[in-house]
């Protein structure tokens, strides 16, 4: 496992943003384990994520001119994301979203940098059933600018559906043609779990869950 896939489950581990158990997700599914990234809360957190996400997205060698948080929580990661850059002097502008379009001051749907005619990585927690993602690159190529990939930051890598034997990242990614990049993903968090002592009681259970709703492996 490389280095910032480590550290990111350290430190969603730390924050309780990774949390094992039994929780019913919103497909109505009993997962054995639960990430919510409303839990990196705190300065401190959100420097050590956007630090995570900067290796990740390096790493798969994105190129971009602007980084996009979609709302919400989208907002402050791809913040967290840009300073980390800007610390590696990579000073790159930074967009994002309202939920609703203002009519009153500058008005618009989109805040900060200008997307057009740029190359924009969009910056989520995770693709659920990708409405969100879906949603912000119209708002990209409604402004006039390319989507060149997403990151986020745990890809489940679980079937979307019984008639869709892709995951929700892969319809995406193939829908709209770049690539989805994932800080980590259920893959990582099972080699995570079989090497700290704590977590290792829960591993059967993310084998089971993984068999039952998992993609297929990559031949």
């Amino acid at each position: 496992m490389s280095d910032h896939r480590h550290r990111f489950l350290q430190l969603a581990l730390a924050a309780d943003a990774l949390r094992f158990g039994q929780f019913t997700l919103k497909s109505g599914r009993l997962s054995p384990y639960f990430f919510n990234a409303g839990r990196f809360d705190s300065g401190s957190r959100l420097a050590q994520l956007g630090l995570c996400y900067a290796d990740a997205v390096a790493a798969a060698g994105i190129r971009y001119d602007v980084v996009f948080g979609p709302a919400y929580k989208g907002i402050p990661l791809a913040t967290a994301m840009a300073c980390e850059l800007a610390q590696r002097g990579q000073d790159l502008p930074l967009s994002f979203n309202r939920k609703e379009v203002k009519d009153h001051g500058e008005g618009g749907q989109l805040i900060g940098a200008d997307l057009n005619g740029k190359r924009v990585l969009i910056v989520d927690d995770v693709i659920t059933a990708g409405t969100a993602i879906r949603e912000a690159l119209s708002i990209i190529r409604a402004a006039g600018g390319t989507p060149a990939g997403i990151v986020v930051a745990l890809d489940r890598q679980e079937i979307a559906s019984e008639t869709d034997s892709r995951s929700a990242a892969q319809a995406v990614a193939e829908e709209a043609g770049i690539p989805v990049v994932a800080v980590a993903t259920l893959a990582d968090l099972l080699e995570f779990a079989s090497g700290n002592p704590e977590l290792v009681g829960y591993r059967q259970s993310l084998e089971d869950y993984r068999s039952r709703y998992g993609i297929a492996a990559k031949r």
